[in-house]
């Protein structure tokens, strides 16, 4: 009867701890992934990789269009024009806005739905480099997690830097090189700002807008971002 209990004692310890193991290892790995990305660039992300799964089950050969560029050979209207149109306050913030999380739940919850977003850009990249496009709890607390570990490791301009060359821009499209050459056939260091503007409002839903660029909706908001850019901070 001891040995059950002793027996029993220790099974429930691994109950328990196991999930705790799991969580500290997979969360190491992360630190351990982002560390290395400080000085080393990503050649592909989480969605990166879904996106080129789905596209390979039409067409075995399909591929992605990705191209990554250091900082300085994007041009500073894509720059301002991401910063304005995704996250005013990117250069203040430790990584969540707090105030922009809370005005978008109040706007959701007048709504009956989801019309706003409040993630940062550090978030973005969080989600877009580890984790999936699916809403739960406990994604959205594993995003935070990866958040404040990006913002731990790295500076602000390498955040970025790494945002700017993976972010999704169309079906099969990631980065701001392979954005420019697919939608305006120029390199990224050579966007105007109108460009700049017209692809940084693709960014909620480019695979939905990078179908058409000159709708209505897409033009109106392009000259909203416009007008907002000259106040955008860089990092």
């Amino acid at each position: 009867m001891k040995r059950i209990r002793l027996f029993l004692r220790k099974y429930l310890w691994w109950i328990i701890a196991a999930p705790f193991v799991l969580f500290v290892l997979v969360q190491g790995y992360f630190f351990a992934q982002i560390w290395w990305w400080v000085d080393h660039n990503p050649t592909s992300t989480s969605f990166m990789r879904a996106q080129l799964a789905e596209l390979q089950k039409k067409n075995p050969n399909a591929k992605l269009k990705h191209q990554w560029v250091p900082y300085e050979r994007i041009s500073t209207n894509l720059k301002r024009a991401v910063i304005a149109s995704e996250d005013s306050n990117f250069s203040e913030h430790e990584g969540v806005d707090w105030d922009a999380l809370m005005k978008a739940y109040e706007k959701n919850s007048k709504k009956g739905k989801v019309v706003a977003g409040g993630s940062t850009i550090t978030q973005q990249l969080a989600k877009n480099l580890f984790l999936s496009g699916s809403r739960s709890y406990i994604r959205k607390g594993q995003e935070f997690v990866i958040t404040y570990m990006l913002e731990f490791l790295m500076d602000k301009e390498r955040i970025f830097e790494i945002y700017l060359n993976v972010v999704e821009f169309g079906t099969g499209v990631f980065g701001a090189e392979a954005a420019a050459r697919h939608y305006y056939r120029i390199p990224a260091a050579a966007l105007n700002a109108q460009q700049s503007a017209k692809l940084a409002v693709l960014l909620p839903r480019p695979r939905v807008y990078g179908k058409n660029l000159d709708s209505a909706y897409l033009s109106r908001r392009t000259n909203t971002i416009l007008r907002r850019m000259g106040a955008a901070e860089l990092p």
